[in-house]
């Protein structure tokens, strides 16, 4: 397989699968500019070998065609300040635009096409659709690791029209790399700590964990699932009744495994769902009739802090509450900064999926950790142990 470090691109047109789906205010301004930042690595390094750079990214989830709102014209002038030159826009992915723009590249420019949203042909992974985007370039690159998990015609089905020139960017390589790290090398003890909402959507990814970890933390609202499947009264927190007897067999599992399964001991509650209810500690095992467990509560963190600092491998997907709300969000906080020690200390540290990348992004610790995800669906599907038809389609 060719990597990008020592791939010749001079004279080269370089057709990069980029993930710019970035969320835009009501006056289409950037909020968040994580995205594109992560891509001007990868642009850079082909630009200074000689070669030109065409990018295709969707934004958005269009219905019918063209919408201003997800127009990708709003990311040039960031783009182009990023990088220095003036990017060309297509505003049309293969249209006439399309095709004069990228006829006429030279080296050292750089043409942003147009959504591929605005064609159906893109989620349905139409060939004919991914020839005419393959038509533009002369080598195929995909460095959308937030996509890989989707056979769409720009993230798999194009790079069967260079079977020769096809390679990874900078972000799908580390992201790779990163995963393959944590799940087949890791150092001991290895730690994986798992919140979030439901325990439904991390079923395929504790089954495949519990071969590989020593210690698995639950916290968030997963959490209450368990505990109630264990006997305990959990009020009118949120619980998955038709999962009792899976978490159950998860809890046997790790047993039989030699994992340990750490659930919380006690929990911060609220009398309803808002930031400024009523709130307290209780035991996890006894809370009382209408009220609900928002976040992990004083005892939980301080023995998970233990474990987590003590780890050489940090695997992190979820929150562990509602860290929305300021008055709930000390287990989450907790957590991140004690990922942030362990990896100080020497640990290797992921952390995955959309919320906890929010919260180590919130408490300013992306820089103290050893990575941080891009695409939440992406890793896990990569994690529950899946094939992802992006990789695939450039390893072969």
């Amino acid at each position: 397989m060719k990597i990008i470090e020592n791939f010749d691109f001079k004279n080269k047109k370089v057709l990069i699968r980029v993930d710019f789906n970035i969320p835009l205010n009501s006056k289409c301004n950037i909020t968040d500019t994580t995205r594109i930042d992560a891509a001007i690595k990868t642009i850079n390094k082909i630009l200074s070998g000689g070669g030109s750079v065409i990018l295709m990214s969707h934004l958005g989830r269009p219905k019918e065609g063209p919408e201003e709102k997800f127009s990708l014209k709003h990311v040039i002038p960031y783009l182009s300040e990023q990088l220095n030159l003036t990017v060309k826009f297509a505003d049309d992915c293969i249209g006439n635009s399309a095709k004069d723009l990228a006829s006429g590249l030279k080296p050292g420019e750089v043409l942003l096409l147009e959504n591929l949203r605005f064609y159906k042909e893109e989620t349905k992974g139409d060939e004919a659709f991914a020839k005419k985007l393959a038509s533009l370039g002369d080598v195929y690159m995909n460095d959308a690791f937030g996509t890989a998990h989707r056979a769409h015609a720009s993230t798999t089905i194009i790079a069967q029209f260079f079977p020769k020139d096809k390679l990874f960017g900078y972000i799908m390589d580390n992201e790779i790399k990163s995963i393959d790290k944590v799940l087949h090398e890791a150092q001991r003890p290895f730690t994986a700590i798992l919140g979030g909402a439901k325990v439904s959507g991390k079923i395929e990814i504790i089954n495949n964990l519990l071969s590989k970890v020593d210690n698995l933390i639950v916290g968030g609202g997963m959490m209450f699932t368990f505990i109630h499947a264990l006997g305990g009264s959990v009020g009118k927190s949120l619980i998955e009744d038709e999962l009792f007897e899976l978490a159950l067999h998860i809890v046997e599992g790790a047993k039989e495994m030699g994992v340990n399964l750490y659930l919380p001991v006690d929990t911060i509650i609220a009398d309803q769902f808002d930031n400024n209810a009523k709130r307290k500690i209780s035991d996890v095992k006894t809370i009382p009739e209408g009220w609900m467990g928002l976040d992990i509560g004083p005892d939980s963190i301080s023995k998970f802090t233990e474990i987590i600092e003590n780890s050489s491998t940090i695997l992190w997907n979820g929150p562990m509450g509602v860290f929305e709300f300021e008055n709930f969000s000390e287990g989450t906080k907790s957590i991140a900064m004690a990922v942030a020690k362990a990896t100080e200390k020497g640990a290797f540290s992921l952390i995955g999926g959309g919320d906890s990348v929010a919260a180590i992004n919130k408490y300013n610790l992306k820089d103290k950790v050893s990575y941080v995800s891009t695409g939440g669906g992406a890793m896990l599907e990569y994690i529950e142990g899946k094939e992802l038809p992006g990789v695939k389609a450039i390893k072969g």
